[in-house]
C-alpha cells in the first residue's frame, strides 16, 4: 500500500470540521477520529479554507522537507496557521491563478503539514467541539496536507471556464495516496492510483433548489462538481438510502457506484440521569446574541415542560409549522409548554425569527446556541419531545441524538426519518399544522405516558446502529473492496 507499511492511505477533506458544532462538521470530525481506530488504515487531514488562500507548508518530498533548517520549517507551519485564521490573500486572484495552472495541465499541490508543535490548533480549529479529550493525542498526532487554493476558488476558475465552454477543475497531485474522501462534491480530480469517494450528504441543492442560499451559484457549483465526479468515476459513500436514491435520480449511471453507510452517532450523546434543575442555567448561559435576544422572564426555576428542535434556523428546517403546532397546543390544554429551539441563523432567517419574538419576550420561547454536547445531553433528556420537522434531510442527527438521551421523538413524516427512525417516532405531515400538535400532543399527553415510554425504549435500540462500533465496520469493509486494486481515473 501506499503507506509503505501495509497499511492503506486515506486522504479525507477536512473543511467542512473548521467550521461548525453539527451536521456535516460533525460527521468529519466522527469520521476521522473512527478511521484512526481503525489497524490496516492511514488517515490523512487535507486541509484546505473554504475561502482563504493558505500560506505554503512543507514540501511533501521529505527530503526537500528536511533540507530546510528547523526555525525556516516552523515559521512556514505558524503562517500556515495564520492563514487559516486571517485572510492574507485573494481568493479572486488565486481564481485567476489557478485557472492559468489549469490551462497549462499543472496539478494542485499538497503541501506537508507537521502539527507537532500546533496541536492545540488543531485540535481547537478541527476536533474539539465533537470529540472527547481522550481524542486529543491520537488525532492531533496524525498527517496532514494542506491545499494553498480555497475550496471556492476552485469553484470559480471551473465555472469561469465553463464560460467559454470548457469545464475545468484542479487535479490535486495525490501521488502515492490510496484514496481520498471529500465531503461534499468536490470541484477537484485526482491522480490515477487515487480512488475518489464523495461522501454524499443530500441532494437538497439541485431537487431543492429554492430551499438553499445563494440559489444560482450554490445548485451550480454542487450540480457541476457532483457531474464532474461521476464523470471521473469516483464512488459515492451516502449517508441514508433516501440520499443514495435521490443521487441515482440525478445521475443513474452512478448506481453501481454508489453505497450506503450512515453517519455515526457522538459518544457524548447517552442517556444519563440528571436533574431538570440543570436546564434554567444552560437557557440563560446559551441564549442566542447574534439575532438580539431581549432579557426573559420565566427563568428563575426549570420550565415545567417544552418541547425541544435542534437545526439550524432556515426554512427547510420547518421551524415555522412547529411554531404553529406549539402555539396550537398552548391555545389549548398546554398552556404550561415553553419552546426551546437550538441552532444558529442559517440563510433565510429574518422572517423565521420575527416569529419568534414575542414568545421570546414573554419568556415563553427560548433560542439558543452555541450549546456544548453535555448540556445538549440535559436538555434532550428532560425535553417533553424532541421535534424534527423538516421538510427536507439528507439523515438528521437530533433526532438519533435525543433517542440516545432517552427523549421521545415526534418528526415529519419524509422518506428519510421513517428510514433513520423506524418505528421510534411519531410522525405528522410537515405541512400540516394541525396534525403536528396532534401528534405531538399523542406524546406529551400524560395519559399516553406508555406511547411515550415505548417511544424511548424503541429509540435506544434504532440509535444504537448508529454508533462507531456499528458503523466504522462498514467503512473498513467499503475502503478495503475499493483499494483492492488501483483505480484509472478518467482523464
Amino acid at each position: 500500500m501506499a503507506a509503505g507499511n501495509g497499511r492503506t492511505t486515506v486522504l479525507l477533506e477536512m473543511r467542512p470540521a473548521l467550521d461548525g458544532h453539527a451536521g456535516i462538521p460533525q460527521e468529519t470530525r466522527l469520521l476521522f477520529r473512527g478511521l484512526r481506530r481503525l489497524p490496516g488504515i492511514e488517515p490523512i487531514g487535507l486541509i484546505q479554507h473554504h475561502g482563504r488562500v493558505l500560506s505554503r507548508g512543507l514540501p511533501p518530498d521529505e527530503r526537500k522537507r528536511h533540507r530546510l533548517p528547523v526555525h525556516k520549517r516552523l515559521n512556514r507551519l505558524s503562517r500556515v496557521v495564520i492563514s487559516l485564521e486571517q485572510r492574507l490573500g485573494n481568493p479572486y486572484i488565486a481564481a485567476a491563478k489557478l485557472a492559468v495552472r489549469l490551462s497549462l495541465g499543472s496539478t494542485e499541490r499538497l503541501d506537508y503539514f507537521d502539527a507537532t508543535y500546533f496541536r492545540d490548533f488543531v485540535w481547537r480549529s478541527m476536533f474539539g467541539r465533537t470529540l472527547h479529550a481522550d481524542d486529543f493525542e491520537s488525532v492531533t498526532s496524525a498527517q496532514f496536507r494542506t491545499v494553498q487554493v480555497p475550496w471556492k476558488s476552485m469553484h470559480f476558475a471551473a465555472m469561469a471556464a465553463r464560460q467559454i465552454g470548457l469545464p475545468m477543475y484542479p487535479r490535486l497531485d495525490t501521488s502515492g495516496i490510496d484514496m481520498m474522501i471529500a465531503e461534499t462534491p468536490y470541484p477537484g480530480r485526482v491522480v490515477n492510483g487515487t480512488q475518489l469517494v464523495v461522501r454524499y450528504h443530500d441532494a437538497i441543492p439541485v431537487l431543492m433548489p429554492h430551499t438553499i442560499s445563494d440559489k444560482a451559484r450554490h445548485q451550480a457549483r454542487h450540480f457541476r462538481a457532483l457531474q464532474r465526479n461521476v464523470s471521473d468515476g469516483a464512488w459515492f459513500a451516502c449517508v441514508s438510502e433516501s440520499t443514495r436514491q435521490d443521487l441515482l435520480s440525478i445521475f443513474p449511471e452512478a448506481e453501481a457506484r454508489a453505497v450506503t453507510i450512515p453517519n455515526m452517532i457522538s459518544t457524548h450523546y447517552f442517556h444519563e440521569e440528571s436533574s431538570p434543575d440543570l436546564v434554567p442555567e444552560i437557557l440563560r448561559n446559551r441564549k442566542s446574541t447574534s439575532i438580539g435576544n431581549s432579557p426573559q422572564d420565566g427563568a428563575s426555576g426549570p420550565p415545567s415542560r417544552y418541547l425541544l428542535m435542534v437545526s439550524t434556523i432556515e426554512p427547510r428546517k420547518n421551524h415555522v409549522t412547529l411554531l404553529s403546532a406549539w402555539e396550537r397546543l398552548r391555545a389549548s390544554a398546554e398552556s404550561d409548554l415553553k419552546l426551546v429551539l437550538v441552532g444558529a441563523p442559517g440563510w433565510n432567517y429574518k422572517q423565521i425569527v420575527k416569529r419568534f419574538l414575542p414568545w421570546i419576550e414573554r419568556g415563553a420561547l427560548w433560542l439558543l446556541e452555541d450549546v456544548p454536547s453535555n448540556e445538549l445531553r440535559t436538555l434532550y433528556r428532560h425535553a417533553a419531545a424532541t421535534v424534527c420537522p423538516s421538510v427536507a434531510e439528507g439523515f438528521d442527527f437530533s433526532g438519533i441524538e435525543a433517542m440516545r438521551c432517552s427523549s421521545p421523538v415526534v418528526a415529519s413524516n419524509i422518506k428519510v426519518h421513517h428510514e433513520i427512525f423506524g418505528a421510534a417516532a411519531e410522525y405528522f405531515s410537515p405541512y400540516d399544522i394541525a396534525d403536528a400538535a396532534a401528534s405531538i400532543e399523542r406524546v406529551i399527553q400524560p395519559d399516553h405516558a406508555r406511547h411515550r415510554d415505548q417511544l424511548v425504549r424503541c429509540g435506544a435500540e434504532v440509535a444504537a446502529a448508529f454508533t462507531a462500533d456499528r458503523i466504522l465496520p462498514c467503512w473498513e469493509q467499503f475502503i478495503a473492496e475499493r483499494t483492492l486494486t488501483k483505480p484509472n481515473s478518467r482523464v
